[in-house]
Formats: structure tokens, C-alpha cells, sequence
């Protein structure tokens, strides 16, 4: 039977955004054509929705409904409120790289006296020099995603990142998404980063809110390359305003004895949704991905990761953790398949979500696809609320319920956050944990 799919207002709503931003993005000739090729692609499957078994617990087309226009270039008033927000997210010794609606903010990034080996540059520039590998591997993503094909179409600006062989970083990278406070928009941005063979870097992402800003999208994308032998050490923190919605992708390719460490915490945005794609290309590399989930109110926040191990020898370890109170509604999907020519493979994972009120939701999947016999896999997922004896036990010692609450969520979550291997980093993650905790009255 054949069956004809309706288009949608979202559908039309994300055209006449195509059609009136199209002057505004960089890139001509074959770029152009991509861009279109994403959004066609795009517009033919329309928002993703819950027959869509990625999506199934995060239906676009109810909880986002539309693609809002995109944001205007940041004006001086615009570039004041990024900075003052700026001034409490900044991290010591990291080298920022700001984003301020969008669009790259020279002024408030730090691109000057940069490591020897160590080359940064914005999206739009490489789009608009011509540069037909660096935009062969920015287009890389697929289309078959809706969302990273709109992100393809729409893409604005961002960071590409070189870091040359042998070169190890001393300060860590520090990508931060702005949003200035003006009306409500949406965001596309692209960066790529680019490790060369037995380098190290370590690159922080963070996602925030300026004075006033409501509402807004943040359509993100992120591709990575580590080359062999090298060590990329990442963390993700997400703390947009409580209204926004911020739907991102992640994909990374792996050389041979490469090591990848990363960690996302999530406790800001109204809806958020990480699709990240991890690819085994050389033997003996290893993977360490974990996350974290804090939710209140309404919030709900989708992290869907896919393992892909095509070679043999390489390991991987997954550690999720979600908390949820209120209404919240918390999402894992774990894939890790195992090819037939992966033999050797060491691949496990474990989610737990712990449920602080009666009408807080956690969806666990946890998924393995296994076609080689001779490897070392499992998972896990377990949900539930606090131990009641443990709350009495901490209580009888003369602690507050919540003060109670809060060790015991700060232990929960704490095998995550230990994996990240940066002290100062992981003190940053902690700190951010620690704020969701205090606010929850």
C-alpha cells in the first residue's frame, strides 16, 4: 500500500525560513547546491516524530512544533549582554572561542598568540575560501537525520579547528553558544575540529543564556577527527535558558590507538536532544562516554548515542545517569553495534535514572547489535526513586531532608563526573550539579 505523507505548517514553516535566509549564508557554487541538496532532503521527512524509532520519545512535531526564523546578526546591544553573560561561564586558563547568536564574535574570543600547531578559524570564512576538503568533511554528516540535514541547509558559522601531529594543547578549548536575549530565533552553527596523529586536546562546549533571552532554538552540530595515537578529552555543559530548545549533533571518527574521553551534563532548556555518532575506524582505540541528566519542572532532554565497532581490538565504556523530579522527562538511547570484522571488541554500558517524584519520566534503551563471536559486550539500565533507608539514615545523623537529598543525588551522579579526566573541568561539572541542587527549593 502506498502512502502519501501530508506536509505539515512546521514544514512550510522551515521553507520560508530557508528562503528568506539563503542571502545571508556563506558558501557558493557547490556549497549553495549542498545546502540545497540538506534541505530538500530536510523537507521531505519534515520535523522528526514518534514513528521515527530515534525519535520515539521525543516527538519535534509536538514539542517544538516549528523552525523559528533565523537569528540576526548580533548588533553592539547584542555583544553587550553576550559579554556580561560571558563574564560568569568563562574558565580560567581556556581559550574562548564565542559564538553570540549564531555568529562568530572575534572580540570575544581569544585567537590571538595561539600555540605553535594550533590554527583556528571561523566556519564562514572556510565556507567562502573554497576550501574543498575542509568542506567535504563539514558536509560529511547525513541527511538521512532531518535535524543534522537542516543544520547542513542552514548552517551560519562556527569554529574549525586544526591541531597539528604531535602537538599537545596546554590550554583547553573552550567553545561557548550565546544566545544575547534578542527575539525569539533560531541558531545553526557548524564547527569542525581536526587532532592530528599523537596530538591531545582538550575541547569544552557550553550553551547559555544572555539577560532576557527566551524561547530561542540552538540547531548545533559538532564533527570530529582524531587522528592516530592521539587523545581528545571533551565536556558539554548545557545550560541554556529554561525556555529554549537545543537540538544538537555529535560525530567523531577514531584512528588507530586513539583514546576519546567525553562527558555531557544537561540541566538547562525547556527540550534538548545530543545525537552523537561514534565511529572505530583504527584498531586498539579506545572510548569513554558518559552523562548526566538534571531535570525539573517540564524539562525533558534526549541523549542518543550510537557506538559503531567496525575493526577489532577497541573499547568502549558508556555511564549515564539521569535525575529527574517534577515532570521532568529524561531519555537515553544507547546503540553500540559490533561488525563482523570486530573481533576483540570490549564494549559496555550501564544508564540509571533516579525518579524524585511520582510523575517524573526516564525512557532507558539500551541496545547492543553484535555479529562478531568473539568479543565482551553487556549492558545495563535500572530507574527508581531515593533509598528510603539511606534518607533515614542521614536524617537520624541530623541532616535536612534535602541536605539529605542532595548527598545522595551528588553520590548518584558522581561516578560520571568522575570520569572526567581535567581536574579543573571536572570541579566545573561538579559546581554546575551542585547549582541545579540549590535551586531546587
Amino acid at each position: 500500500m502506498n502512502v502519501a505523507l501530508a506536509k505539515t505548517e512546521t514544514g512550510r514553516a522551515g521553507s520560508d525560513a530557508f528562503d528568506v535566509a539563503r542571502d545571508r549564508l556563506p558558501g557558493a557554487g557547490k556549497i549553495a547546491e549542498l545546502r540545497r541538496q540538506a534541505f530538500e532532503a530536510y523537507q521531505r521527512a519534515g520535523l522528526p516524530h514518534r514513528r521515527i524509532e530515534d525519535w520515539k520519545y521525543t516527538d519535534l512535531r509536538v514539542l517544538m512544533r516549528e523552525v523559528l526564523p533565523l537569528a540576526a546578526e548580533p548588533d553592539a546591544a547584542a555583544l553587550t549582554r553576550a559579554a556580561a553573560a560571558l563574564k560568569s561561564h568563562a574558565i580560567a586558563g581556556a581559550r574562548r572561542l564565542v559564538l553570540v547568536d549564531g555568529v562568530f564574535a572575534p572580540k570575544l574570543s581569544e585567537t590571538g598568540h595561539l600555540e605553535k600547531g594550533l590554527i583556528t578559524r571561523s566556519l564562514r570564512e572556510v565556507l567562502e575560501a573554497g576550501d574543498a576538503q575542509l568542506q567535504a568533511q563539514l558536509f560529511s554528516s547525513e541527511n538521512s537525520d532531518a535535524m543534522v540535514a537542516l543544520n547542513s541547509a542552514m548552517m551560519t558559522d562556527g569554529v574549525v579547528i586544526d591541531v597539528g601531529d604531535g602537538v599537545a594543547l596546554m590550554a583547553p578549548l573552550h567553545i561557548i553558544h550565546i544566545a544575547s536575549g534578542g527575539a525569539p530565533s533560531a541558531m545553526f552553527t557548524r564547527s569542525l575540529l581536526r587532532l592530528g596523529r599523537v596530538a591531545s586536546a582538550t575541547l569544552v562546549e557550553s550553551y547559555i543564556a544572555g539577560d532576557g533571552a527566551k524561547a530561542y532554538q540552538v540547531h548545533d552540530s559538532l564533527v570530529v577527527s582524531i587522528g592516530d595515537g592521539a587523545r581528545l578529552d571533551h565536556v558539554r555543559l548545557i545550560e541554556d535558558g529554561r525556555d529554549a530548545f537545543n537540538i544538537s549533533s555529535f560525530q567523531a571518527t577514531l584512528g588507530a590507538k586513539a583514546h576519546f574521553n567525553t562527558f555531557g551534563l544537561t540541566r538547562g532548556s525547556s527540550v534538548s536532544r545530543y545525537r552523537a555518532t561514534i565511529a572505530f575506524a583504527g584498531e586498539g582505540s579506545r572510548v569513554e562516554t558518559s552523562g548526566v541528566n538534571l531535570l525539573t519542572g517540564r524539562q525533558h532532554a534526549d541523549s542518543t548515542l550510537f557506538l559503531d565497532h567496525a575493526v577489532p581490538r577497541c573499547e568502549s565504556r558508556e555511564i549515564f545517569r539521569a535525575v529527574v523530579d517534577d515532570r521532568g522527562h529524561s531519555v537515553f538511547q544507547g546503540r553500540i553495534i559490533v561488525r563482523a570484522n570486530a573481533q576483540k571488541t570490549d564494549a559496555k554500558m550501564m544508564t540509571r535514572a533516579l525518579l524524585l517524584s511520582d510523575e517524573a519520566e526516564a525512557d532507558n534503551k539500551p541496545e547492543l547489535e553484535i555479529f562478531a563471536d568473539d568479543v565482551t559486550c553487556g549492558h545495563g539500565a535500572t530507574a527508581g526513586a531515593l533509598d528510603e533507608s539511606l534518607l533515614f539514615y542521614l536524617r537520624a545523623r541530623g541532616l535536612s531532608e534535602k541536605e539529605a537529598q542532595a548527598l545522595l543525588i551528588q553520590a548518584f551522579v558522581g561516578e560520571a563526573i568522575e570520569s572526567i579526566a581535567n581536574d579543573a573541568l571536572r570541579e566545573l561539572a561538579i559546581t554546575a550539579a551542585q547549582r541545579w541542587l540549590a535551586a531546587r527549593g
